[in-house]
Protein backbone atom coordinates (compact mmCIF):
# COMPACT_ATOMS: atom_id res chain seq x y z
CA UNK A 1 0.00 0.00 0.00
CA UNK A 2 1.49 3.23 -1.21
CA UNK A 3 1.93 5.83 2.03
CA UNK A 4 0.33 9.06 1.10
CA UNK A 5 2.15 12.24 0.74
CA UNK A 6 1.68 14.77 4.06
CA UNK A 7 0.75 18.13 1.73
CA UNK A 8 1.32 19.95 5.05
CA UNK A 9 3.21 23.05 5.10
CA UNK A 10 6.88 23.64 7.33
CA UNK A 11 7.45 27.43 8.01
CA UNK A 12 10.34 28.41 8.91
CA UNK A 13 9.84 32.37 10.24
CA UNK A 14 12.53 34.66 11.17
CA UNK A 15 11.70 38.07 12.41
CA UNK A 16 14.61 40.46 12.48
CA UNK A 17 14.87 44.17 14.03
CA UNK A 18 13.25 46.43 11.19
CA UNK A 19 10.82 48.39 11.59
CA UNK A 20 7.58 46.77 11.23
CA UNK A 21 6.69 44.47 13.54
CA UNK A 22 3.23 44.75 13.08
CA UNK A 23 3.80 42.71 9.76
CA UNK A 24 4.78 39.98 11.70
CA UNK A 25 2.60 40.27 14.59
CA UNK A 26 -0.42 39.63 11.42
CA UNK A 27 1.43 37.15 10.07
CA UNK A 28 1.32 34.97 13.14
CA UNK A 29 -2.23 35.67 13.31
CA UNK A 30 -2.75 34.40 9.93
CA UNK A 31 -0.57 31.18 10.46
CA UNK A 32 -2.68 30.18 13.22
CA UNK A 33 -5.95 31.00 11.46
CA UNK A 34 -4.51 28.46 8.69
CA UNK A 35 -2.87 25.98 11.16
CA UNK A 36 -4.61 22.70 9.09
CA UNK A 37 -2.48 23.24 6.19
CA UNK A 38 0.27 23.77 8.38
CA UNK A 39 2.79 21.07 10.15
CA UNK A 40 4.79 23.21 11.90
CA UNK A 41 6.33 26.40 12.23
CA UNK A 42 9.63 26.99 13.85
CA UNK A 43 10.57 30.34 15.03
CA UNK A 44 13.61 32.45 15.31
CA UNK A 45 14.16 35.83 16.52
CA UNK A 46 16.84 38.33 17.04
CA UNK A 47 17.51 40.52 19.76
CA UNK A 48 16.48 43.74 17.89
CA UNK A 49 13.48 42.35 16.63
CA UNK A 50 12.25 41.84 20.27
CA UNK A 51 13.13 45.20 21.41
CA UNK A 52 11.45 46.83 18.20
CA UNK A 53 8.46 44.50 18.83
CA UNK A 54 7.95 45.95 22.63
CA UNK A 55 8.81 49.63 21.52
CA UNK A 56 6.61 49.43 18.36
CA UNK A 57 3.47 47.07 19.58
CA UNK A 58 3.90 48.10 23.32
CA UNK A 59 3.90 44.10 24.09
CA UNK A 60 6.00 40.84 24.37
CA UNK A 61 2.86 39.16 22.71
CA UNK A 62 5.64 37.19 20.70
CA UNK A 63 6.33 35.51 23.69
CA UNK A 64 2.83 33.71 23.78
CA UNK A 65 2.97 32.58 20.19
CA UNK A 66 1.81 28.81 19.91
CA UNK A 67 4.66 27.86 17.56
CA UNK A 68 8.21 27.27 19.09
CA UNK A 69 11.18 29.96 19.08
CA UNK A 70 14.05 28.94 18.45
CA UNK A 71 17.02 31.26 20.08
CA UNK A 72 19.02 32.66 17.83
CA UNK A 73 22.43 30.87 17.76
CA UNK A 74 20.72 27.37 17.84
CA UNK A 75 22.46 25.28 14.74
CA UNK A 76 20.49 22.70 16.63
CA UNK A 77 16.89 23.75 15.28
CA UNK A 78 15.74 21.30 12.90
CA UNK A 79 15.53 24.07 9.90
CA UNK A 80 19.29 24.47 10.40
CA UNK A 81 20.12 21.62 7.89
CA UNK A 82 18.71 20.62 4.39
CA UNK A 83 17.53 17.30 5.55
CA UNK A 84 14.26 18.26 8.02
CA UNK A 85 12.71 19.87 4.54
CA UNK A 86 11.42 22.40 5.97
CA UNK A 87 9.80 23.94 2.33
CA UNK A 88 9.40 27.45 2.90
CA UNK A 89 11.17 30.08 4.83
CA UNK A 90 9.84 33.59 5.64
CA UNK A 91 11.58 36.79 7.02
CA UNK A 92 9.31 39.30 7.85
CA UNK A 93 10.11 41.84 8.45
CA UNK A 94 14.02 41.65 6.66
CA UNK A 95 16.52 43.91 8.13
CA UNK A 96 18.74 45.08 4.83
CA UNK A 97 21.66 43.69 6.93
CA UNK A 98 20.15 40.19 7.14
CA UNK A 99 19.38 40.39 3.25
CA UNK A 100 22.87 41.59 2.92
CA UNK A 101 24.42 38.82 5.06
CA UNK A 102 22.04 36.68 3.26
CA UNK A 103 23.19 37.52 -0.45
CA UNK A 104 26.73 37.06 0.85
CA UNK A 105 26.22 33.43 2.20
CA UNK A 106 27.43 34.68 6.05
CA UNK A 107 25.34 32.05 8.22
CA UNK A 108 26.41 33.59 11.54
CA UNK A 109 23.41 33.03 13.28
CA UNK A 110 20.01 30.80 12.72
CA UNK A 111 18.52 32.90 10.58
CA UNK A 112 20.73 33.19 7.93
CA UNK A 113 22.17 29.84 8.40
CA UNK A 114 18.24 28.80 7.79
CA UNK A 115 17.58 31.15 4.61
CA UNK A 116 21.19 29.47 3.64
CA UNK A 117 19.50 26.58 3.43
CA UNK A 118 16.35 27.23 2.06
CA UNK A 119 18.33 28.15 -1.12
CA UNK A 120 20.65 25.22 -1.52
CA UNK A 121 17.70 22.73 -1.18
CA UNK A 122 15.72 25.01 -4.06
CA UNK A 123 12.67 25.83 -1.50
CA UNK A 124 11.03 28.65 -0.64
CA UNK A 125 12.87 31.49 0.48
CA UNK A 126 10.08 35.58 0.73
CA UNK A 127 12.22 38.39 2.32
CA UNK A 128 9.54 40.96 3.58
CA UNK A 129 11.66 44.27 3.31
CA UNK A 130 10.35 47.42 4.69
CA UNK A 131 13.44 49.85 4.32
CA UNK A 132 13.45 52.75 1.68
CA UNK A 133 14.37 54.31 0.19
CA UNK A 134 17.23 51.32 -1.29
CA UNK A 135 20.97 52.31 -1.59
CA UNK A 136 22.36 50.57 -4.59
CA UNK A 137 24.04 47.80 -2.34
CA UNK A 138 20.38 46.98 -0.87
CA UNK A 139 19.28 46.93 -4.77
CA UNK A 140 22.43 44.65 -5.93
CA UNK A 141 22.12 42.56 -2.94
CA UNK A 142 18.28 41.85 -3.53
CA UNK A 143 19.50 40.35 -7.18
CA UNK A 144 21.69 38.60 -6.05
CA UNK A 145 19.30 36.98 -3.73
CA UNK A 146 16.61 36.82 -6.76
CA UNK A 147 18.70 35.23 -8.87
CA UNK A 148 19.42 32.35 -6.52
CA UNK A 149 15.53 31.71 -6.15
CA UNK A 150 14.80 33.86 -3.11
CA UNK A 151 11.72 36.25 -3.38
CA UNK A 152 11.92 40.03 -2.23
CA UNK A 153 8.43 40.64 -1.46
CA UNK A 154 8.81 44.59 -0.26
CA UNK A 155 5.82 45.36 2.61
CA UNK A 156 4.09 48.35 0.34
CA UNK A 157 0.30 47.72 1.32
CA UNK A 158 -2.22 48.21 -0.92
CA UNK A 159 -4.97 50.50 -0.22
CA UNK A 160 -7.50 49.03 -2.79
CA UNK A 161 -9.38 46.81 -0.30
CA UNK A 162 -10.09 50.08 1.86
CA UNK A 163 -7.79 49.10 4.99
CA UNK A 164 -9.20 50.56 7.98
CA UNK A 165 -7.21 49.86 10.44
CA UNK A 166 -3.13 49.43 10.79
CA UNK A 167 -3.89 46.28 11.03
CA UNK A 168 -5.70 45.66 7.94
CA UNK A 169 -3.52 47.82 6.68
CA UNK A 170 -0.40 44.92 7.06
CA UNK A 171 -2.91 42.47 5.98
CA UNK A 172 -2.61 43.61 2.62
CA UNK A 173 1.01 42.69 2.61
CA UNK A 174 0.55 39.71 5.19
CA UNK A 175 -1.40 38.21 2.38
CA UNK A 176 0.59 38.45 -0.40
CA UNK A 177 3.37 36.56 1.71
CA UNK A 178 0.36 33.92 2.28
CA UNK A 179 0.11 33.48 -1.42
CA UNK A 180 3.94 33.38 -2.19
CA UNK A 181 4.31 30.93 0.58
CA UNK A 182 0.93 28.30 -1.16
CA UNK A 183 -1.48 28.30 1.65
CA UNK A 184 -5.06 28.82 1.05
CA UNK A 185 -6.85 31.93 2.32
CA UNK A 186 -9.51 33.73 1.68
CA UNK A 187 -8.71 37.44 1.07
CA UNK A 188 -9.58 40.18 -1.04
CA UNK A 189 -8.64 40.01 -4.45
CA UNK A 190 -9.06 42.67 -7.36
CA UNK A 191 -11.99 42.59 -9.82
CA UNK A 192 -13.58 40.04 -7.40
CA UNK A 193 -16.73 40.07 -5.39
Amino acid sequence: MEKVKNNKHKIVLAITGASGSIYAKVLLQKLQQLEEQIETVGIVMSDNAKDVWKFELDNSDFENSPFKIYSKSDFFAPFASGSAKYDTMIICPCSMGTLARIASGISNDLTTRAADVILKERRKLILVTRDTPLSLIHINNMKTITEAGGIICSASPSFYSKPQSFDELAATVIDRVIDLAGLEQKSYRWSEK
